[in-house]
C-alpha cells in the first residue's frame, strides 16, 4: 500500500481544521504547515499552525505549493497576502502519510504536480476530501479577517465542482463535518491507512528484534 496524502479542501469555516485536529487517529498523518506573510493571530504558535514570514521569503526559499490569495485586489504598497508549503516541510518527512488543509483545487493540483515531478507518485496515492461550507460559513470566514481586502477575498473564494474539473480532478469524499455528516468512504479509508501503519511499525520492531539476536 502507497503511502497518502489527504487534501482536505474546502473554505474557511468549513470544519477542515477541526477534522484533522480532532478526527484523525493520532501521528498516522503529518499535517503540512504552509509557511505565510498574514499576521499571527491569538493562540497561534510559530511553527505549529504556519511559518511566519516577509514576502522576501517567498522570493528566494523553494516551495511546494504557491498561493497569493489578494493578487486579483492588490496595490502597490500594500502588503501582499500570501501561503505555500516550503520544499523544506515535505522532503525530510517523505516516506509518512502528509494532509494538506488548502481552500482551492487549484493548489492540490500544484501539490500533485509537485509530487509527480519529483517521481513520487510511485510511492504515494493522492485522496481529496471536499468539505461543503455550512450556510454561515462566510460569517465565520469573515470574523477572522486581518489583511488588506481581506472581506473581498473570502467573497472571491470558491470551492465548488467546477474549480476541482477545471484542474482536472475529482474530489474523492465530501464531508460537511460542522453538520456531523462525515463521508463513510473516507472513514474506512483511514482505517485501512491507519492499519497499514500498525502493520510497518510491528515490522519494523520484529526486524530489530531479529537482529538483535
Amino acid at each position: 500500500m502507497k503511502n497518502t496524502v489527504l487534501f482536505c479542501a474546502g473554505l474557511s469555516g468549513s470544519g477542515k481544521t477541526y477534522y484533522i485536529k480532532n478526527t484523525l487517529p493520532d501521528g498516522l498523518f503529518y499535517n503540512l504547515k504552509s509557511a505565510t506573510t498574514r499576521d499571527m493571530r491569538a493562540g497561534e504558535v510559530e511553527g505549529r499552525e504556519y511559518y511566519f514570514r516577509d514576502e522576501e521569503y517567498f522570493n528566494n526559499t523553494p516551495l511546494v505549493t504557491r498561493l497569493w490569495v489578494n493578487r486579483d485586489f492588490w496595490k502597490p504598497g500594500e502588503r501582499k497576502w500570501m501561503y505555500g508549503v516550503p520544499e523544506s516541510e515535505v522532503i525530510p518527512n517523505l516516506g509518512r502519510n502528509f494532509v494538506y488543509d488548502v481552500i482551492e483545487p487549484k493548489y492540490v493540483r500544484q501539490m500533485i504536480d509537485w509530487f509527480n515531478m519529483h517521481g513520487l507518485d510511485s510511492s504515494y496515492a493522492y485522496k481529496i476530501a471536499w468539505f461543503v461550507p455550512p450556510k454561515n460559513n462566510f460569517e465565520i470566514a469573515s470574523a477572522r479577517a486581518t489583511m488588506p481586502n481581506d472581506i473581498a477575498v473570502r467573497r472571491a473564494n470558491t470551492c465548488d465542482i467546477e474549480d476541482f474539473l477545471e484542474v482536472d480532478l475529482r474530489p474523492d469524499f465530501m464531508l460537511c463535518p460542522i453538520k456531523g455528516n462525515m463521508d463513510p468512504r473516507l472513514i474506512q479509508y483511514i482505517g485501512a491507512v491507519y492499519e497499514e501503519m500498525q502493520w510497518r511499525q510491528n515490522k519494523t520492531v520484529n526486524r530489530l528484534i531479529s537482529n538483535s539476536r
